[in-house]
């Protein structure tokens, strides 16, 4: 998990917000468990879900989210190797969450020059909410 959010949390130990998100943060944490929301991936599917992650980052995210029993990963014993990762219980439980992150993103975040930035209140522009909003 990442470390500061994690060293946050003991500031602030009865708080539940603070405690899920320090297993949900990391850049590419919410984006893999929207993909994962789907079903089971192998490692280079999410690869080329995520074209703007590096094979490190996005190693490290899956071992960070599968330490926290929110996805599984099953290795087969094949040549050459394949690895499958899918969202565990607990990870399902994280949809409504996942989706109403998606949900928000698509009423709320416009891009702007290559920027994401938030929709002002006195835009009229509406989106529509769906799965491919990440």
């Amino acid at each position: 998990m990442s470390r500061p959010r994690a060293k946050l949390t003991s500031s602030f130990p009865g708080c539940p917000v603070e405690s899920t998100l320090s297993f949900l943060d990391g850049k590419w944490k919410g984006v893999i468990l929207f993909h994962l929301l789907d079903g089971k991936l192998r490692f280079n599917e999410l690869r080329r879900k995520l074209p703007s992650v590096t094979q490190r980052m996005l190693t490290k995210q899956l071992r960070e989210l599968e330490e926290a029993g929110i996805v599984s990963r099953t290795v087969f014993p094949v040549v050459p190797p394949r690895v499958d990762y899918a969202l565990t219980d607990v990870g399902c439980s994280l949809k409504p969450v996942i989706m109403a992150l998606a949900v928000w993103g698509a009423r709320n975040v416009v891009c702007h020059d290559g920027r994401n930035v938030i929709r002002l209140a006195d835009e009229t522009e509406t989106a529509s909410p769906g799965r491919d909003a990440a």
